[in-house]
């Protein structure tokens, strides 16, 4: 291993959300840090690009009160102010016949009597349908998301044994399940789903509060991340295309630039890539204890953009029930569309577990959807779509189906056998969450917070720390009761 600071010099592959926690981390804890990313930017699958003059996010990525560790990250950026985070969840949910409920807390009414009245007005459901949801989320409230047998099940199979008929999975349950796992719940893994409803929506009355940016999001997660970065004296690369890691007691990583090809020494390596990439390359990880995240399938999200000449709803954001439109969201302000054309509107559909949909042609897919819209928002009828588009992650998350717990890897699992000095992290790994934003912030913590243990750096500040923000928000609940807006 070389001198100085190469001695100690983490290298980063990758600047998702993953690896931008994880170099921010290390730096932060004084060590020297280079971060890799092939692209041209950071922020990995939550990104934005230009279209015309307008910029596009290529998909709509929400968090909730309870993902602190993504709200940490926002913290560290100094993007905090360009998000929106609900005072309390509201949930508007429509039907094309006309019909609409909203899912809202109850302020100042601890979990779960905060849902009881959204649940018991649940104007999508018959009265019978009613108390079988209540009965439904007694049920899942008493899951314990920690339990390895769980993962074995579907959420579907639970929700059947426990008198959830087809048409409360559908107006309920899979309208939350299928947007935070995006896979059916006939195939989703109740374990993730134990997780995304108790920690998400039925433990604290707070916690299920939506959240969104307020800005486009290459201006969170790619210029903040970049600026934050560099301030905190890391090494970043862009267009870096990392060739092959060799895994060691001095590992070193292969990069191409263009034309140029280097090596870049240091003492520790995060991957912080998909498992597809991580594999291609470090070879040895299939003779890890990681092997089995091989076997982790992927599933799609596609996303319809529509602009529309004039404004067709008043709502910030909706789900749909008994449509192809899972949710929409109003993105007019955020795109620059409400400077460009005043009185225009942009909604985008967000469309999760999209196997069905992943390779139809897009005029296809757009005019299934612009239907579907006008079925759903009667002001649409008479409006005039001035453009519509869509966007596909094909591999948008790994398949968060039953048994899917067994193939995520800790994130020390290559450095503990095997691959020496490399670290994994992404969303993919066993972080005890979905794969979700907030996934990947707390893999990255993970990664990072072994590697500073390892070196002997100094303890990261604890304004980062994970648990910082959804303590302190519970607590302020309680404080402001029956008060609160």
């Amino acid at each position: 291993m070389s001198d100085g600071a190469d001695a100690r010099r983490v290298v980063v592959v990758g600047g998702g959300l993953a690896g931008i926690t994880a170099a921010l981390r290390c730096a932060d804890a004084g060590l020297p840090v280079t971060l890799l990313e092939s692209r041209p930017r950071l922020g990995g699958l939550a990104f934005s690009f230009r279209r015309g003059e307008l910029t596009v996010d290529n998909g709509q990525h929400v968090f909730l009160r309870c993902c602190d560790a993504y709200r940490g990250l926002l913290d560290r950026l100094a993007v905090s102010d360009k998000v929106v985070l609900q005072p309390r969840l509201s949930i508007d949910v429509l039907r094309p016949d006309g019909r609409r409920a909203r899912i809202a807390r109850l302020p100042g009414v601890p979990a779960p009597g905060h849902l009881g009245a959204a649940l018991a007005r649940y104007g999508l459901l018959s009265p019978a349908d009613r108390a079988r949801a209540v009965r439904g989320a007694l049920a899942l409230r008493m899951l314990d998301p920690a339990d390895g047998r769980l993962d074995i099940r579907t959420l579907g199979d639970f929700l059947r044994s426990h008198g959830q008929n087809r048409a409360v999975v559908d107006a309920l349950w899979g309208v939350l399940s299928v947007a935070t796992l995006n896979i059916d719940p006939d195939d989703a893994s109740l374990a993730l789903a134990a997780k995304v409803f108790r920690t998400g929506v039925l433990d604290h009355a707070p916690a299920g509060d939506v959240g969104y940016a307020d800005a486009p999001l290459g201006q969170l997660h790619s210029d903040a991340a970049l600026a934050a970065l560099r301030g905190a004296g890391v090494d970043v690369r862009l267009a870096h295309h990392v060739q092959h890691v060799e895994a060691g007691e001095a590992p070193s990583v292969t990069v191409r630039h263009r034309d140029d090809v280097a090596v870049v020494p240091a003492a520790a390596v995060v991957l912080a890539v998909p498992p597809r990439a991580a594999f291609r390359t470090v070879p040895a990880l299939a003779a890890t204890a990681a092997a089995p995240a091989q076997e982790l399938g992927t599933s799609p999200i596609v996303n319809v953009h529509v602009l529309y000449d004039r404004q067709v709803t008043d709502l910030p954001f909706a789900a749909g029930v008994d449509s192809p439109v899972q949710w929409f969201f109003d993105r007019t302000v955020t795109s620059g569309l409400a400077t460009r054309r005043p009185g225009a509107q942009y909604l985008a559909v967000t469309v999760s577990a999209a196997d069905e949909i992943i390779d139809t042609p897009s005029r296809q897919v757009v005019d299934q959807y612009t239907a579907a819209l006008a079925r759903l928002l009667p002001e649409s009828r008479g409006a005039t779509v001035l453009d519509a588009f869509v966007t596909r992650e094909r591999h948008a998350t790994f398949r968060q189906s039953a048994g899917s717990a067994r193939c995520r890897p800790q994130t020390d699992a290559a450095h503990r056998s095997g691959a020496t000095n490399v670290w994994l992290a992404g969303s993919w790994t066993d972080t005890g969450w979905p794969d979700t934003m907030e996934g990947a912030v707390r893999s990255g913590v993970q990664a990072a917070e072994a590697i500073v243990r390892g070196m002997g750096a100094r303890s990261v500040a604890a304004s980062a720390d994970v648990g910082a923000h959804v303590g302190a928000d519970v607590g302020a609940e309680a404080g402001r009761g029956a008060g609160t807006r």
